[in-house]
């Protein structure tokens, strides 16, 4: 006799849900408490370069807004004055495209590198990882290295550990200052910026935004670290569809390491079945984000390349070759044929190089004088007292350079016209003039109602200074 569909089934063993509370389905807690990473101090080549890097790159970014030129701070954005100072240039909102250029370069760039060699930037150049080198180098002076920190935190509160942390937490402190000082002085003169905070003069704008980059530099290189990296990047999430198994990356090639265990340096590891990694942990010691690069390519490595430094140190201890963790691609550690360029790589390469000449030739042709024409809106044209056609124009010219400049206005495409306007226009660097210009001709000279015409400023001490617009010139129709 068949079951009703109703009936629930005898056969069956009721089912409860015993996770802990915050766990997930796949068994990884939703809440879970930061595990300290402590990074261990490491020497090798490329913690050379990442240092160099780091210094060079903290270096530039701190002593720019110092520099002068011309009698004025060198690298300056003005946004009151809605002005960029970059050496010898002077920008303007006009020069949007110019801006969006470099933005559009940078990201393709990023791209590109991105393809070929992983996530190279996040490792060497990235502010996050500078600045927090810069600040775990304070830590590691004040505090020692990375055992001396873990047995530190450890320890009760007493008055040798709150010294230590009060000196780091100061130091921290500082830097975090300098440095929110030195971004706000890339957009109010530095100089002038630090009287007035000398002199306790500052406005509640700049207290706010000097505040503000202090604060964040602080929580973003003290304690956050690699949660910035691991969490709040988004580079980090989807740098894996830009990767393919030609991409540089740092790997380790399990098939020379595995299997893994210690041994004494004079042992053969093929007569103890072992591979080469003698399982130190040293490589997931001195990791920034704190992730074992032994289990594969994790979104959260920056291709720091500490792993690789700390490895080489043990098999050189070890008389093994090095390049057990190395720089390398998938296809190349699994022995398959390994491809260079690749056609989104090219793409990516070819549509850089194409915006950097574009803007390059933009920056090169671009002239240091804006002349905007208007023709007069309230009347088409005007007959004047001697039976002439005339029509006005308002001209908005503004100096794009960083010195002072004389023009003269001229007038083409209607043969005979005469032009009303003021022969000398002096205008001082950065600054906008406004003037009015007059074009009269004879109706007899005006071969149709509605004229393609030329208006032509030009500097007076300089030739090449030189900008012409179109307008037309309207007449009744005879």
């Amino acid at each position: 006799m068949s079951r009703s569909n109703s009936t629930p089934d005898a056969r069956k063993i009721p089912l409860k849900d015993a996770s802990p509370k915050g766990f997930s389905q796949t068994g990884q807690a939703l809440y879970q408490k930061r595990d300290k990473v402590y990074a261990r101090h490491i020497t090798g080549i490329f913690q050379t370069l990442r240092w160099i890097t780091v210094w060079a790159t903290l270096g530039l970014y701190f002593i720019l807004p110092w520099i002068q030129w011309s009698g004025r701070q060198a690298v300056l954005f003005d946004l009151p004055e809605r002005k960029f100072y970059i050496f010898g240039l002077t920008f303007f909102p006009q020069d949007f495209l110019l801006l969006a250029g470099v933005l559009m370069i940078s990201a393709f760039a990023l791209f590109f590198f991105t393809v070929f060699a992983g996530r190279v930037w996040c490792g060497y150049a990235c502010p996050q990882t500078v600045w927090t080198s810069a600040f775990m180098w304070v830590e590691r002076i004040i505090e020692g290295d990375r055992n001396a920190r873990i047995k530190l935190d450890k320890q009760p509160r007493n008055t040798a550990k709150t010294a230590k942390r009060s000196l780091k937490y100061t130091i921290w402190l500082l830097m975090s200052f300098i440095t929110g000082f030195t971004f706000v002085g890339y957009f109010t003169p530095i100089r002038a910026l630090g009287f007035d905070i000398a002199a306790f003069q500052l406005d509640v704008w700049g207290v706010f935004w000097l505040a503000f980059f202090t604060v964040m530099t602080f929580l973003n290189a003290g304690w956050l670290r690699e949660q910035v990296c691991i969490y709040m990047c988004p580079y980090a999430r989807f740098q894996s569809v830009m990767f393919d198994r030609d991409t540089l990356i740092v790997t380790y090639d399990a098939a020379r390491g595995e299997a893994r265990g210690k041994r004494k340096k004079a042992a053969d590891p093929k007569a103890l079945d072992l591979g080469d990694c003698v399982d130190c942990q040293l490589c997931v010691q001195v990791c920034p984000t704190g992730i074992d690069i032994r289990n594969g390519l994790q979104y959260e490595c920056i291709g720091c390349a500490a792993c690789i430094d700390a490895c080489d140190s043990i098999m050189d201890q070890m008389n093994y070759p090095r390049g057990l963790i190395r720089y390398s691609t998938e296809n190349r550690v699994e022995k398959q044929p390994a491809k260079i360029l690749r056609p989104r790589l090219i793409g990516y390469g070819l549509v850089t190089l194409v915006l950097l000449a574009g803007f390059g030739w933009r920056l090169i042709s671009r002239v240091p004088v804006e002349l905007d024409v208007s023709r007069d809106r309230t009347a088409l044209y005007r007959e004047n007292f001697d039976g002439q056609i005339e029509n006005v124009y308002t001209l908005h010219i503004q100096n794009k350079t960083q010195e002072t400049h004389s023009y003269t206005l001229s007038f083409g495409g209607l043969n005979g016209a005469t032009l009303d306007a003021p022969k000398n226009i002096r205008a001082r660097a950065g600054e906008q003039v406004t003037i009015t210009a007059t074009v009269s001709a004879t109706p007899e000279s005006i071969p149709s109602p509605n004229i393609r015409v030329q208006l032509t400023l030009q500097a007076l001490d300089d030739p090449a200074i030189s900008v012409t617009q179109e307008s037309r010139f309207l007449s009744p129709r005879r």
